[in-house]
């Protein structure tokens, strides 16, 4: 039957052989690369996605820039006067340079979250987390050697396994969480933003209304620019009407698809970033063994720690 003292060395023993089979474990994994390859995949995912929307918006804004510059003649009663229908686009217009500049900010992040990626995965960090956890591992089981060392090289290596992780497990959570809830509202709104851009593109192709000036205009001519002049001015209120209708579809596809690369690219990044500090927080608070000495100098206790 054990006694107490042997049960807490039991006990000691058993949490040391887990952390050294922990450490061992996440070093390989680290070695291994697995974790990395699915973090570089996601974010690429990510990134492109950006890019291509950011060309999508931009490509929407020209098309409205366009349909803001197309104008209508029309001369009733021999006077001429020129519409712009396209003016109805103007506060969209201002929604999708925000758009633009979100989507820039989005692959900005993407762009960043990729170079930590590549800095954290790099070899020579490899080695030195290596390093740190073999320190810290041969002191964990030698207690009376340099117990103070053994807790600082303990909080570097699993802060440094942290850093390891952290950007990998971000990549990764932020694509789940998009493949979960995301993806259909970004297929739909994007397929309807550029169906959107062809269609004011098509309105501005018809918008433009040449009549021909004549020198010395004959009774046909007169009657025929009258007729343009009449018909151009019925179509003023058609297209003033279709670019309504596109500026009210635009909103709605523009605001979703803010709304996806916000949650993708901020609040979720801004959400794991608190758990991590948090984490930090509560790891470097977290008892790790040491040893210390009696007063009297012969002998040591332990009392929570690892011996």
């Amino acid at each position: 039957m054990l006694t107490g003292k042997e049960d807490t060395g039991m006990e000691k023993i058993a949490v040391k052989l887990g952390l050294t089979l922990m450490a061992i474990a996440l070093l390989g994994l680290a070695a291994s690369g697995v974790l990395d390859r699915a973090g570089f995949e996601y974010t690429e995912r990510s990134f492109k996605r950006a890019l291509v929307t950011f060309a999508v918006a931009r490509g929407l804004n020209a098309v409205i820039s366009v349909a803001q510059g197309t104008s209508i003649a029309v001369e009733p009663a021999g006077v001429g006067v020129n519409f712009t229908p396209g003016q109805v686009l103007d506060p969209v217009n201002d929604l999708v340079e925000q758009f633009s500049w979100v989507m820039l900010a989005s692959a900005t992040a993407l762009g960043l979250q990729r170079l930590l990626l590549e800095l954290f995965t790099v070899p020579a960090f490899t080695w030195a987390l290596a390093a740190v956890w073999l320190g810290a591992l041969v002191l964990l089981w030698l207690p009376r050697v340099a117990p103070q060392m053994r807790v600082w090289l303990l909080r570097l290596g699993i802060m440094l396994l942290v850093l390891r992780f952290a950007v990998p497990l971000l990549a990764m959570t932020g694509e789940l969480f998009y493949g979960a809830f995301l993806q259909e509202r970004y297929d739909s709104s994007s397929a309807r933003i550029e169906q959107v851009t062809s269609n004011i593109q098509e309105i501005n192709q018809g918008a433009e209304q040449d009549i021909p000036v004549v020198d010395d205009p004959s009774l046909v001519d007169r009657v025929r620019r009258a007729y343009q002049s009449a018909a151009a001015a019925v179509d003023v209120g058609s297209y003033l009407r279709k670019y309504e209708r596109a500026a009210t579809d635009v909103s709605e596809q523009v605001i979703n698809l803010i709304v996806v690369f916000l949650v993708q690219t901020v609040v979720l990044p801004l959400l794991f970033l608190w758990g991590l500090l948090r984490g930090i927080g509560w790891l470097w608070r977290l008892p790790l063994p040491t040893v210390h000495v009696r007063a009297g100098g012969g002998g040591e206790e332990g009392g929570n720690s690892l011996k």
